[in-house]
């Protein structure tokens, strides 16, 4: 039986769930018997079963003597729904196979456990590799507690984010632009700092059509809360996050102006969140991480980019180069801050992938350490 061959239709099935079942993970089945596929499923947050509930559904008395093949390994806990592991032992599945095991800690092993307890022959790491890419924001948010974050940005042949005058609309091709949409589309939150929001005045909306169980959520890096009420972030019902430092917003308003100002942006819908001034960045990831955001793409200028480099929070990198220099010292770079005394401190990337969009460039890449 080719094992490799119904995995990767388990994964294609998973990856329709892409964008659709945060903060779970996406998840692929397959039922087989005699070498033809009798069911089929994969989980979506909103359909509630998960895969294999709904590939057994599928096969119906097929089940009985068949082989599952399956992205993730089946859950054994009570959640939202019954274990899967017990539906497949009570289906008469007689051979589970698993591209990886859960990295969750309710599970971990327990469920593929349970099933060789029930003497059903269970094979673990076909394609595992390739499941653990698919679910590279699920596992980072499961083993680290924080968001999984992706760097992406638009810019010039000479690493420019926009002219020296601010001027950034727009650097790169529809094309580029309609495949940026299509990652936020992915992605649980969207962050750039106030510095964006002043100068460019975003919405941080999706732009296309896209299958999602909650809406894109916004999130403003903002220390001093220069976040203006009139914002056209304020246009849509969308979330909108924004931390501030006490410290700071209370040095840049007074401290009875402050009041004023969150008052003004509670009532347009944000919630404002103070976090401390040391560690800022950490104690937003964790309140990210609290309200089960799982995935955040940065989409900031180069003092936040910054950020996220300098304190290692960097788990994956897109950049949209667009074949043009605009030069100028003073023109933003992709990247800001004080930057790095010497190329030994510099954070490394392995480039996965190079494409071609119309007239610019897709660079994907992955930081090595």
């Amino acid at each position: 039986m080719n094992d490799e061959l119904f995995m990767r239709r388990a994964l294609e099935l998973a990856a329709k769930g892409r964008g659709q079942v945060s903060p779970n993970p996406m998840v692929g089945a397959v039922i087989v018997k005699n070498g033809e596929v009798v069911g089929e499923g994969y989980h979506t947050y909103a359909g509630l079963h998960h895969a294999e509930i709904i590939a057994l559904q599928q096969a119906a008395a097929s089940a009985k003597e068949a082989t599952c093949y399956v992205t993730l390994e089946p859950c054994c806990h009570y959640g939202r729904t019954p274990p899967c592991s017990k539906a497949l032992i009570n289906a008469g599945i007689s051979r589970v196979v698993v591209a990886m095991s859960d990295p969750n800690p309710m599970v971990a092993g327990r469920g593929i456990e349970e099933l060789r307890t029930a003497g059903i022959q269970t094979h673990v790491g076909v394609l595992r590799k390739e499941a653990e890419k698919l679910n590279e924001i699920f596992i980072k948010y499961i083993t680290s507690k924080r968001p999984f974050i992706h760097l992406k940005s638009a810019i010039t042949l000479d690493g420019k984010i926009a002219t020296r005058r601010g001027h950034s609309r727009w650097i790169t091709s529809e094309a580029s632009r309609y495949r940026s949409q299509l990652l936020r589309a992915e992605y649980d939150a969207i962050a750039v700092g106030s510095g964006t929001v002043l100068a460019d005045d975003p919405e941080l909306t999706l732009r296309i059509a896209a299958d999602r169980h909650r809406p894109l959520h916004r999130v403003i890096l903002d220390r001093r809360l220069r976040t203006p009420v009139n914002a056209r972030l304020f246009r849509n019902s969308a979330p909108v996050s924004i931390f501030a430092c006490e410290l700071h917003a209370a040095s840049y308003h007074g401290k009875t102006r402050l009041k004023e100002t969150v008052e003004a942006l509670t009532e347009r819908g944000a919630k404002v969140i103070f976090c401390p001034q040391e560690d800022y960045l950490r104690s937003v990831l964790d309140r990210l991480s609290e309200m089960q955001i799982t995935s955040l793409i940065v989409e900031g200028g180069s003092e936040i980019n910054w950020q996220f480099i300098t304190h290692s929070y960097v788990d994956k990198l897109t950049l949209f180069v667009a074949p043009l220099t605009v030069g100028g010292t003073s023109a933003p770079s992709f990247i800001g801050g004080q930057g790095f005394d010497t190329l030994s401190q510099a954070l490394r990337f392995k480039i996965e992938s190079v494409s071609q969009l119309d007239t610019d460039i897709c660079i994907v890449a992955y930081p090595t350490t």
